[in-house]
């Protein structure tokens, strides 16, 4: 039995030891020993059967996963031990059959359980099934395997299943969004100054920024999104305006305008969207004339980064 299986094998052996009326596998001894565990092996390898028969179909028959957890006994953990709202996490989600199982049972039961899948970076063999798909990394197939399932749940149900949510997102952990400053202002050079002219990372993007700004204010991360241009400009806006964000450079009074129709609870911007500091100092006051917004107000709700 393989130690990636852990779960698959305490199963079999919980129910094979139950039958047997023994402890333990190593009670069998003498002539019993070979037909015993002969016999569990061909149970382990038909349990191995199951599953790869629920997931294969997905891949067209390729077997991407060597020891994917079956979908069924999950889907029977979480009817048992969750309700119609909870949030389920997997600290080794592995294939995703989590994700998988979590959609299946919203479908059977109209539930809005939300998954949350976490799993390192594993690369797939040369030789391996997966890698000759085109998926580099088991997060790769883990992905296509949640959104082959989520198509498959609607088109086995069309007339029940079409409002089940089953739309994800894929986050990578990574450092800050700034740069470190790991020398005292007294040992900086007067033509070094300019380092500071930018503080954020290059190699980040708009979404970078606007997930991290989501993390420190306590936005959870599964809200809807929309972003349209104004002016050439960005606007990217969270839940209907819980957080509206603009990181585009020289903004307009436009822009500026566009982002306080929508209401916003929160405001972000980036330094660079003001050419002069004085733009910097202007749009707490474009916003507390157009939100009807206190001092205290601006500027607890306003975040230039």
């Amino acid at each position: 039995m393989s130690a990636r299986s852990p779960l698959i094998c305490s199963a079999v052996e919980l129910w094979y030891k139950k039958m047997l009326k023994i402890g333990s596998l190593s009670e069998l001894t003498g002539i019993d020993t070979k037909i015993k565990v002969a016999g569990f092996q061909r149970l382990y390898s038909k349990w191995l059967w199951l599953l790869m028969a629920v997931y294969k179909p997905l891949f067209a028959g390729k077997k991407v996963f060597d020891y994917p957890k079956p979908v069924e006994l999950i889907k029977r953990i979480i009817s048992l031990y969750s309700d119609s709202n909870s949030i389920i996490l997997d600290f080794f989600s592995g294939s995703a059959t989590t994700a998988h199982a979590v959609m299946e049972q919203n479908a059977l039961d109209g539930g809005c359980r939300q998954f949350i899948m976490v799993q390192l970076e594993e690369d797939f063999s040369e030789s391996s099934d997966g890698y000759k798909m085109g998926f580099k990394t088991i997060c790769d197939a883990a992905k296509e395997r949640i959104r082959r399932a989520g198509a498959k749940i609607k088109a086995d149900s069309p007339l029940t299943t079409q409002n089940i949510d089953t739309g994800f997102r894929v986050f990578r952990l990574d450092e800050s969004n700034y740069e470190e400053v790991s020398i005292s202002p007294n040992d900086y050079q007067q033509d070094q100054l300019n380092l500071f002219a930018d503080n954020i990372k290059q190699d980040r993007t708009d979404l970078d920024l606007l997930f991290g700004a989501m993390l420190a204010w306590g936005v959870t991360l599964d809200l809807p999104m929309t972003q349209e241009e104004v002016d050439g400009c960005t606007i990217y806006t969270v839940n209907d305006g819980d957080l509206v964000a603009c990181f585009t450079e020289r903004i307009t009074d436009n822009v500026v305008a566009a982002m306080a129709d929508k209401t916003p609870l929160r405001v972000l911007f980036r330094d660079s969207c003001f050419a002069q500091d004085d733009q910097k100092i202007n749009i707490y006051e474009q916003f507390k004339q157009l939100m009807d917004w206190t001092d205290d107000e601006a500027f607890k709700n306003i975040k230039v980064i």
